[in-house]
């Protein structure tokens, strides 16, 4: 008994230490996931861009502007002159928060009485929503504190009055900060990727480890033909799934879809190019299938961690947010997120749908070419 099992071990070593591209890739991925994990799994989020339209123009006014700006928690991006800009920038994703400081703020706060200031968020992502809520809170009340000792010691008494700034903050686009809002149009992405590319890279291999791709190659077909014949089902499967997904999500889950519909579905196209071109790719590299599904998710996991759809780009190092540009599901997840919660159109997505083509042309070239060579 023990010469057969360890025979049969040996023969399965030999078998493993011959197909190189999986033993390494069993080592690889256990090192990214803990790589990944470590830096980018944290909800500890700083340095929230936050847009300040100062109406009031005052040493009271730059004084709070600078009690947020010395916070950690924000990062003054730039001075705006009207509600309409600000609301400009945060619908493009340029800004994730804003404070507006109105006419007066200094008078009343000079003359004794109680200044209000409006502090307002993008709510559609509820981790990086909370945190500026509670942050834009906590400083609101630090330096009314501040204002009101300073008021005491002025007039030597010891009884503090009323506070005499008063934040009231407001929440776009997802008042409630429901996390569901905020998950499902990500599903669209995370699904469309993963089942594109896997089930492109898996079936070419298929074909290949069954030896019927030659029978493809000798037929009258040209190669850009097959590769278009392999990819359509794939293409009509993904729009199915984009569908149910976001009847799911209407249905149960009560998601306000505020945008245009078929620009969602025009920019998932765009996207789909993309991950069924890096299915493709993998298809040309990988032997078996089990190969190309080890590659796959070798490929999903950093999309899921620097994408931005689980955990928020800006609770991450510096480092990984440059990193994070690299990865295609980053702007479709902000495309999705900004036509189903923020209603916005092309005037506020145009960046990342050009960056997102940049993306579809060089991987599904790459991919072609690859796959030609590899057919040849």
């Amino acid at each position: 008994m023990w010469n057969r099992l360890s025979s049969l071990i040996r023969k399965e070593f030999i078998q493993i230490i011959r197909d190189p591209r999986t033993l390494g890739m069993t080592f690889i991925m256990p090192v990214a996931m803990m790589f990944l994990l470590g830096y980018a799994a944290t909800n500890d989020v700083r340095n929230i861009a936050l847009v300040v339209l100062d109406q009031d123009q005052t040493s009271a006014s730059r004084r709070l502007i600078d009690a947020y700006r010395v916070a950690d928690y924000f990062s003054i991006a730039q001075p705006v002159a009207s509600e309409d800009e600000m609301r400009g920038l945060i619908d493009n994703n340029t800004a994730r928060a804003g404070l507006i400081i109105p006419p007066g703020y200094g008078r009343a706060l000079a003359g004794g009485g109680s200044a209000k200031v409006a502090f307002v968020l993008d709510g559609s992502d509820p981790t990086v929503a909370s945190t500026a809520l509670s942050a834009a809170q906590f400083i609101g009340q630090s330096l009314s504190t501040q204002v009101n000792l300073d008021r005491l010691q002025a007039r030597g008494q010891t009884v503090m009055t009323q506070q005499p700034i008063d934040i009231r903050t407001q929440v776009w686009f997802n008042p409630g900060l429901v996390n569901s809002y905020y998950m499902v149009p990500a599903m669209i992405g995370i699904i469309l990727q993963y089942l594109t590319t896997m089930l492109t890279a898996t079936s070419i291999v298929r074909e290949r480890e069954r030896g019927t791709i030659e029978q493809l190659i000798v037929t009258p077909l040209r190669s850009w033909e097959l590769v278009v014949g392999k990819l359509t089902p794939y293409v009509l499967i993904a729009f199915l799934n984009t569908i149910e997904v976001l009847t799911i999500g209407v249905l149960l889950f009560h998601v306000p879809i505020n945008g245009s519909l078929p620009l969602l579905l025009a920019l998932t196209s765009l996207f789909l190019v993309t991950t069924l071109g890096i299915g493709l790719f993998i298809s040309s590299i990988a032997n078996t299938q089990q190969e190309a599904m080890l590659t796959t998710m070798f490929t999903l996991l950093p999309s899921i961690f620097l994408s931005g759809f689980f955990f928020p780009l800006a609770a991450m190092p510096g480092w990984l947010q440059v990193l994070s540009y690299l990865i295609p599901l980053r702007y479709f997840l902000i495309m999705a997120r900004g036509i189903v919660l923020k209603g916005v159109g092309m005037s506020a997505l145009w960046p990342e749908v050009v960056t997102l083509s940049i993306f579809a042309l060089v991987v599904m070239g790459a991919a072609v070419s690859r796959f030609r060579k590899s057919l040849d």
